[in-house]
């Protein structure tokens, strides 16, 4: 038997703002694309698609980011639910996005670039359709917010990192300096990094020392009551 035939019937798609970093320029960056097919033809775009018959919209998003990156195990939040009546002029569409993390290096960066697709700056983010302004705006917020609560900034360095560049990362993310020392000090006393017998030494010549995220020490913290705060 088949319900609620009286109902009216939508289009269900999902939008990913899928954040990088950019270690060299210290930026934080948006992957997008020009689209390719009308309405708005030719205009800067997120990465999206249609939900399938049978599919679940998690299922979905982690599609539309394996097809354009061809990763698979990646941080990925559902962020919001876009529904105004006349956001897409092509017809009544609702949109579910997402905001995925990953290492610029780690994407298949011929298979990004087979899509058209650019990775952009934040600082410089060129006007995109309907409302994908928004949805890239609230994304950037929430991940401010993560970020500040939960260890997700590793997500976007390399396995073994320095202090400076992972004080580069927080402060492209809140896109303000950080006190050096402060940093540093609030850092190393969660006691959730292990330092490595390895130097970085292209920035100076006395080095920095490499370290590395311990996931498993986080996670048992955790069960203690640790809350992270950074």
């Amino acid at each position: 038997m088949s319900y609620y035939q009286e109902h009216e019937k939508f289009h269900v798609a999902v939008d990913s703002i899928i954040f990088g970093y950019d270690e060299g320029g210290r930026e934080l960056k948006v992957l997008l694309l020009k689209r390719n097919f009308q309405p708005a033809k030719g205009n800067w775009s997120l990465m999206g698609g249609f939900l399938k018959n049978g599919e679940a919209l998690d299922d979905a998003a982690k599609r539309i980011l394996n097809q354009l990156t061809g990763l698979t195990e990646v941080y990925m939040e559902q962020l919001y639910t876009f529904g105004e009546i006349d956001r897409d002029p092509g017809a009544r569409i609702i949109s579910v996005a997402y905001f995925a993390l990953i290492k610029i290096n780690a994407s298949d960066l011929e298979l990004v670039k087979n899509h058209g697709a650019t990775w952009i700056p934040i600082s410089s983010l060129p006007q995109l359709i309907f409302d994908h302004t928004a949805m890239v705006e609230r994304a950037l917020k929430k991940l401010q917010i993560r970020a500040r609560t939960q260890p997700i900034g590793f997500e976007l360095l390399p396995d073994k990192f320095t202090i400076p560049q992972l004080q580069g990362l927080y402060e492209a993310i809140y896109n303000k300096i950080l006190d050096k020392r402060n940093f540093r000090r609030k850092l190393l006393s969660m006691d959730l990094l292990e330092k490595l017998e390895e130097k970085e030494k292209e920035s100076s010549r006395k080095g920095a020392w490499y370290y590395r995220f311990d996931p498993k020490k986080y996670e048992d913290l955790l069960k203690r009551g640790f809350n992270f705060e950074l």
